[in-house]
């Protein structure tokens, strides 16, 4: 059997001082009615050679000896770590808000070195499929401000997006053109971290109406989802998910939790943070962290374990103490200024298919209020949202993948400002007390928004902290 292996790179975690620095790839065989290749299932690795279970993520087998070297900005080797039994590393003792490149050397030879080969749709048979795109990784990124430094900060937020570049997009769905546009800002735009609203992987099919086959606890789901179409992303910028209902057993047959800690290295990145307070796992996934002095995001886990009945997590007691440490009372002039957290389920939307969250409104949305929240993102709804209430913006960014095309109609209650039916990404932008949010499209402009009465608005939010 003929296969080919094809490696990744990914720029896992980020700190002001270290970097979390990973690869992986996947496996290919040739396909007998088309001639060209074709995703192996982690079902089939047991026939490549050395046989393994996993090809990506921080459980997945050694690939050899390796060794990755920092270097700055005129080559020199400024940091370095070395493993034979995972295939990720830390290096630290790195400089802050610093630009550097690095390399993957796996017993001896450089990962992932030269031109790759990358998915692609086109119109002819040969064109179809992995081919040699001429594309090379360019593995640069620059470390975060040290925690008592005040920055500026451009970051993204996608969500929602998990449905796949396996075949041609459509009008509804379109996940490789807002990755595209997505991957053209970030280094124009100086987008220094991008998270996610949930809804991270979905199933390849459904049966019933269920949603069945490659929901995400597999590797092999994970390559047309998330490693190919932001390949020459997440190799520059660190990815921080939240937890929506297609990532657990809430809407899909199989919880994909444990795919989704090992495949972003949650547990390696979050090691010690639960003894220090800033994260809770178990059940459910709670983490904060911090850019500079003046900027914090909080992820909050608004899934629940079953579809039919059970709390929303954020509910369970184990996280109660993690909740009243994230959002205190506010007192002026007390880091951070700005507190944003991030979870799948908006307490406000105007539909079309969801309605306002009770329980997010019962529970979450005093705590926001209390700790001065200015701005709250949150997935599940396809399409673009921004509601206003007591002083906080909402916005709904359900469009990285697949839109509904259905406008909203229950504006008065979800406390709507402005809204899109379109595929997008957001991007925020802080600096000081001022945030700009602007809702792009897969174009790289911004949507076209409207009011609830259908007049144009302004795409761009702006939202100040207090001082």
């Amino acid at each position: 059997m003929k296969v080919h292996f094809e490696p990744y790179v990914y720029l896992a975690g980020l700190t002001h001082k270290s970097a979390l620095i990973a690869w992986g790839g996947f496996y290919f065989k040739v396909a007998r009615e088309a001639g060209g290749w074709r995703l192996m299932d982690d079902e089939e690795l047991d026939h490549v050679h050395p046989p393994r279970s996993q090809t990506i993520g921080a459980r997945s087998f050694p690939y050899g000896a390796a060794r990755v070297e920092v270097t700055d900005a005129e080559g020199k080797v400024v940091g370095k770590g070395e493993t034979r039994t995972a295939n990720h590393v830390w290096v630290s003792g790195l400089e802050a808000d610093t630009t550097y490149r690095y390399r993957i050397l796996i017993n001896g030879r450089e990962w992932a070195e030269g031109p790759r080969r990358d998915w692609a749709i086109g119109t002819g048979a040969g064109e179809q499929g992995l081919v040699e795109s001429g594309r090379t990784y360019d593995n640069v990124f620059r470390t975060h401000p040290r925690p008592e430094v005040e920055s500026p900060l451009t970051f993204a937020v996608i969500g929602d997006f998990g449905t796949g570049v396996r075949k041609p997009s459509t009008e509804g769905r379109r996940q490789r053109e807002v990755a595209a546009a997505l991957e053209a800002a970030v280094g124009p735009d100086d987008i220094r971290l991008l998270l996610t609203t949930g809804d991270n992987i979905y199933a390849g099919r459904t049966l019933l109406g269920v949603p069945v086959g490659s929901t995400g606890d597999e590797d092999d789901d994970w390559f047309f989802t998330f490693f190919q179409p932001y390949r020459y992303i997440v190799n520059r910028i660190p990815v921080h998910p939240c937890i929506g209902n297609h990532d657990g057993n809430e809407t899909e047959v199989n919880d994909d939790r444990d795919q989704i800690m090992d495949n972003f290295y949650l547990t390696e990145r979050l090691l010690g943070e639960e003894a220090a307070g800033r994260a809770s796992v178990g059940p459910g996934l709670f983490y904060r962290f911090r850019f500079g002095s003046q900027i914090e995001f909080v992820a909050l886990d608004s899934s629940r374990r079953f579809m039919l009945f059970g709390d929303r997590f954020f509910r369970h007691g184990n996280h109660q103490p993690f909740l009243e440490a994230a959002f205190p009372v506010a007192t002026p002039g007390t880091a951070p200024r700005w507190r944003i957290p991030f979870a799948h389920h908006p307490p406000y939307c105007a539909g079309p298919q969801w309605g306002n969250s009770k329980s997010s409104l019962e529970h979450l949305v005093p705590l926001y209020q209390r700790s001065g929240v200015r701005i709250v993102l949150s997935g599940h709804e396809h399409n673009f949202q921004h509601s206003r209430s007591e002083g906080i913006d909402y916005f709904v960014t359900g469009g990285g993948g697949k839109v509904r095309a259905a406008p909203p109609t229950r504006f008065a209650e979800a406390h709507t400002v402005k809204w899109a039916s379109a595929v997008h990404f957001l991007r925020v932008r802080i600096q000081g007390r001022k945030a700009e949010v602007v809702p792009v499209g897969d174009d790289g402009a911004p949507l076209k928004t409207v009011a609830p009465d259908g007049a144009t608005t302004a795409p761009t939010t702006v939202v100040m902290a207090p001082e």
